[in-house]
């Protein structure tokens, strides 16, 4: 008897097996709730940063952002630390519809659209509060809107800081002391222009030889902001940092107008929306990591001098012929933009 209960115990425990396994199979082939869960879209984002830099934390954002206003329609994935490739190779993807979103630098655009230089010409901007008072005015929303020439549609735009001078020779405290030194610089025909009409002498290398150069006094000096200073551990071989925020260049989020025109009125708001709010989000962070980064790098000895508002008027005084040699069609604007630091 107990033999005939244990058996038919099995059959039963089978049969709900198959059962179960007959309604999984018919909830996959045809549930309507089961497929409103799976996003609609699969999209990707190309980011160069690692993954805890805030332009990366920012991408990310946007991403969750994006997810749960449309409810899992649609999901995109973050690629950071390059996956997808370098800036200018993730423009060209995203203008043949290979990549759907990214966040890149205005001096890849201004390699496309000789415009963009306005936004980045060295010391047009008063200070941080004077940039995003351009960016999210008529100025900032007309040169989102000058990369639908180009394929693609732009969002927001992104942080990335100010640079300063730093080097491993004397603190800078006025235009003289740039007399004569080796500052490397990016490879880019303003920075040059920029650095030697400073009167020091430029030096166009790779971000990744900057180190192993001032270590070895192949260059007195470079110019970047202060995470980069102090991630890239600059300061070990360079440690007199001059703030004189000699450039401000902004970032876009962008979306490819392929992906673009695939999407509802309805969810291009909603990204929209989503791209602003990361935009500010990230703005936090980087302001946080700005200070995190300065803070570890005074602890390890950095001596900085912050230039006074008289001489980084000098300064700025010098960058007159630069202005016309790269915006001459622009001045208009570039004068709008200097008006608007004064009041």
């Amino acid at each position: 008897m107990n033999k005939l209960k244990y058996k038919k115990r099995i059959i039963q425990s089978l049969i709900v097996v198959l059962w179960a396994a007959a309604i999984t199979c018919y909830i996959k082939a045809g549930n309507p709730l089961l497929k409103a869960r799976q996003p609609e879209y699969v999209f990707s984002y190309g980011e160069n940063q690692p993954e805890n830099y805030p332009t990366t934390m920012g991408a990310y954002y946007f991403a969750r952002l994006v997810e749960e206003q449309t409810e899992g329609r649609i999901k995109i994935l973050v690629k950071a630390n390059g996956e997808l490739g370098q800036e200018a190779d993730v423009i060209w993807q995203m203008q043949h519809g290979g990549v759907d979103f990214a966040r890149v630098s205005l001096s890849q655009l201004s390699s496309m659209d000789a415009s963009f230089n306005v936004l980045q010409l060295p010391y047009l901007y008063v200070n941080s509060d004077h940039m995003w008072k351009v960016l999210e005015g008529n100025i900032g929303d007309d040169f989102l809107n000058l990369v639908n020439e180009y394929e693609l549609v732009g969002l927001s735009w992104y942080d990335a800081g100010a640079r300063n001078f730093y080097n491993n020779v004397k603190p800078i405290t006025c235009l003289e002391d740039m007399e004569g030194m080796r500052i490397r610089v990016q490879q880019a025909d303003m920075m040059v222009d920029m650095v030697e009409t400073l009167g020091a002498k430029a030096v166009p290398i790779s971000y990744e030889e900057v180190y192993s150069n001032l270590q070895q006094k192949k260059v007195d000096g470079a110019e970047n902001n202060w995470p980069s200073y102090e991630s890239m551990n600059h300061y070990e071989v360079a440690k007199y940092y001059t703030v004189d925020e000699h450039t401000r260049i902004p970032e876009m989020q962008l979306c490819s107008k392929h992906t673009w025109d695939k999407l509802t009125p309805k969810d291009q708001n909603i990204i929209a929306l989503c791209a602003w709010e990361s935009a500010l989000y990230e703005r936090e962070l980087w302001k946080e990591r700005e200070k995190e980064s300065k803070n570890k790098v005074l602890k390890k000895g950095t001596v900085v001098t912050e230039l006074s508002p008289e001489e980084k008027e000098h300064f700025r005084n010098a960058m007159e012929d630069i202005y016309e040699k790269y915006c001459s069609e622009n001045m208009d604007i570039v004068e709008q933009i200097i008006q608007m630091g004064t009041e």
